[in-house]
């Protein structure tokens, strides 16, 4: 019963969004039509439910050959291969809002783990590659909250010195794995609602440490 009422308010709350936020959605398809390099949409296979791939949506925010170019597929803050809107675009999430399509359509639910490359996926240990993805990827999920400072983290990181795809493969993959892990053991309608309340309190408010009060048990970040 849950997946069905899940599947009912995802196919209705994309679809009521994304007439809502036409006014705003219009403007930016402009605005990067006419900036950077000139393409609106970002395109990439990343890992989705039961393991297989799909193309995620994102409003284009990056130079276009940005994986091939210094820095690869890790996005430090102020990087410089970021176009001239994106930076807010990724700042405000606004660029994650065409996963809405994704959503309608039945790739993805609002709550859920992020779908990540399969470069990525492929760091996540065995044995949470086995489950992650039990459930559809999300717009939003309790590793993206956790999360929120992943691009300052990394720069940081990368500012010491450090090996960024170590810290990314052998801290960040295998610490969200077992927060997801405890999603799926939690999942429900409330847990789905309170963490979408969450995302967009952690927006306003990135210092908050709301989300360990709001859900018990979940592990706490080591970094």
């Amino acid at each position: 019963m849950y997946k069905l009422i899940k599947r009912f308010f995802d196919i209705l709350s994309s679809g009521i969004a994304l007439i809502i936020l036409s006014p705003l959605l219009i403007p930016i398809m402009i605005g990067l039509k006419l900036t950077g390099e000139g393409y609106i949409w970002y395109k990439q296979e990343r890992v989705g439910y039961k393991n297989k791939p799909f193309l995620i949506w994102k409003f284009a925010t990056m130079l276009l050959n940005s994986p091939n170019m210094k820095g690869g597929v890790i996005t430090t803050k102020r990087d410089p291969r970021i176009t001239p809107m994106g930076g807010f675009l990724r700042k405000s999430k606004i660029n994650e809002l065409p996963q809405l399509i994704n959503i309608f359509k039945g790739d993805m639910s609002v709550v859920g783990p992020r779908p990540v490359m399969k470069v990525s996926f492929d760091a996540y240990p065995e044995h949470v590659q086995k489950v992650i993805y039990n459930v559809k990827p999300g717009l939003t999920g309790i590793g993206s909250i956790i999360f929120r400072d992943e691009e300052e983290l990394i720069t940081e990181v990368r500012n010491r010195g450090e090996d960024t795809w170590e810290f990314y493969s052998q801290k960040i993959y295998p610490f969200k794995g077992e927060v997801e892990k405890w999603y799926q053991e939690n999942q429900g309608f409330i847990t789905d609602v309170k963490i979408i309340i969450v995302t967009a309190w952690v927006i306003l408010k990135p210092e908050s440490e709301i989300v360990y009060k709001w859900f018990k048990g979940l592990p706490k970040r080591p970094f």
